[in-house]
């Protein structure tokens, strides 16, 4: 899935943010890129909605590991509000119980097709305008508010989008109590991983401090 683009003609801004997501971004315009060191003071969600501000009623793809109630507060409220026309769902199957009462709210909102179960580490946003736009949002933060360094890019158009939205209408629609082997079928890991890699993940890590050298 290799796609050819211009660098030098899409890098056109680095800012450093010591203010707010709208401050940082600016204006969300045609072939615009934009490369940005936070503080953590905003989030992905933070973004999502500069650009909605900017450019309208628009079709809204989210990938995470995991999403809270405020996240989905929002986009019902947008929804109610007829911007964000379509709204879907890529989130690490890990979250089905922990997240459950909010995918069901999730699915309620945006439709039962609306929710993609994958093995997923990714920070990553699309907003479609219905005036053409699509803007790909991607960046180390997760959809919440997290005071830390954190990188965030945004670029309108391009190969980056198509790969994106590539990969998102190839996922199947799993069932909620679908397998930790269809997810990663679907997630297409035995691409990447042989079989007995892909074992070494199948029980939860155990964390543990690290032992204290005998003096």
């Amino acid at each position: 899935m290799a796609r050819a683009s211009s660098v030098a003609g899409r890098r056109t801004a680095a800012r450093e943010s010591f203010g707010n997501a709208a401050e940082t971004i600016g204006p969300c315009v045609a072939g615009m890129s934009l490369f940005a060191i936070t503080r953590g003071q905003w989030s992905m969600i933070d973004a999502v909605l500069h650009c909605l501000d900017q450019v309208g009623p628009s079709a809204v793809s989210l990938w995470t590991w995991t999403v809270a109630e405020y996240e989905v507060e929002v986009l019902t409220r947008l929804r109610v509000d007829n911007r964000v026309t379509a709204g879907r769902l890529i989130i690490d199957h890990g979250a089905r119980n922990k997240n459950a009462s909010i995918i069901a709210q999730w699915k309620s909102n945006f439709g039962a097709d609306s929710v993609r179960y994958v093995v997923n580490h990714s920070k990553i946003a699309t907003v479609e305008s219905e005036s053409g736009l699509r803007f790909l949002l991607r960046g180390s933060m997760n959809l919440n508010y997290n005071p830390r360094f954190e990188q965030f890019d945004i670029t309108e158009g391009g190969p980056e989008f198509d790969l994106v939205r590539e990969i998102e209408l190839e996922l199947p629609d799993l069932n909620d109590d679908c397998s930790g082997a269809e997810v990663y079928e679907a997630s297409k890991m035995s691409n990447a991983f042989s079989p007995e890699q892909l074992t070494l993940f199948e029980s939860p890590k155990t964390w543990k401090p690290n032992a204290r050298r005998p003096k």
